[in-house]
């Protein structure tokens, strides 16, 4: 069989090198001489320094190949059946090559030994960090500044197309959002820095804007316009970061910027990519407060 152990087609081989022997005692349903015993003890003393693990039964001609993975002796054994027929088996283990019939490469009680040695016993340090580089660390606090500025840009525009001599409704509603959205992605990366066991370092936030009057695109068209350089902006900034992490080798990190937000930005992207066209089409007047009023009702 391809799939026999290499001692056991060994074991195999050397039995077949006289078949008679096993065969004729068989026949005659008698006890095999000390002779046959000892030749048989001397070839489980090969198959055993060998590292065979293995039980083969003759039973007439049917030979049975079975691993044995629970025995530390080695023993060989006659007995009749109920039929009257004789059986003849041999078992063989060997303790000390267990790893190697095993396969097994894995010894978790000798390897975590070198994970012990490395837990921090200070109090100031994290426990749950492993693998996580400094630079992945400090570009995380980067892009949560990111998010931060454009949330608080978002929100003066908010504010500013809120204003009673504005009173565009729809666009001040969706500005809110978009400062909420962008707040929430710096929180989930704050969450995120604290699960890797990195420190969370809060950095300045630039004052934004108050005002996005503009004389020729008026202040809907500008204030679109701003929307997709910033989720450009954006967009730019989280493919630094993805780069940060494949440069060392941080297979987590990569797969949480690609699963958390390079699709959804890519969407954003889109989306206002599609308002400004709208907005470019409809002009100054009264089509801005129709494309107000869809958003005020989307």
């Amino acid at each position: 069989s391809s799939s026999t152990h290499p001692s056991q087609s060994r074991f195999l081989t050397l039995t077949k090198k006289k078949p008679f022997v096993f065969s004729k005692f068989l026949a005659k349903k008698t006890f095999p001489p000390v002779s046959i015993l000892n030749k048989s003890k001397m070839l489980l003393k090969s198959v055993s320094s060998s590292s065979a693990l293995s039980l083969v039964n003759f039973h007439g001609v049917k030979k049975d190949v079975l691993p044995l993975l629970s025995s530390n002796s080695s023993n060989l054994r006659v007995s009749s059946g109920k039929s009257g027929s004789l059986s003849f088996s041999v078992r063989a283990s060997k303790s000390s090559t267990t790893d190697a019939l095993s396969g097994v490469v894995f010894e978790p009680f000798k390897e975590v030994k070198k994970e012990l040695d490395l837990v921090p016993t200070s109090s100031h340090l994290s426990l749950a960090r492993q693998k996580y580089s400094d630079e992945c660390e400090a570009a995380i606090n980067e892009q949560i500044n990111v998010e931060y500025n454009v949330s608080y840009v978002y929100h003066a525009m908010y504010a500013y197309f809120d204003r009673d001599n504005v009173a565009l409704k729809g666009l001040a509603k969706f500005f809110k959002e978009s400062s909420v959205e962008e707040r929430e992605h710096a929180e989930k990366l704050m969450e995120y820095q604290n699960k890797r066991g990195g420190k969370v370092k809060l950095q300045s936030i630039v004052m934004p804007l108050s005002e996005f009057e503009h004389v020729d695109k008026g202040d809907a068209l500008y204030g679109m316009e701003l929307a997709l350089s910033l989720e450009k902006l954006v967009n730019e900034k989280l493919l630094n970061l993805h780069s940060v992490a494949s440069k060392n080798n941080d297979v987590h990190l990569a797969d949480f910027i690609e699963s958390e937000f390079l699709t959804e930005q890519v969407d954003a992207i889109k989306m206002i990519s599609e308002y400004v066209a709208q907005l470019r089409r409809v002009g100054k007047g009264h089509g801005t407060w129709h494309f107000n009023q869809m958003l005020l009702e989307g």
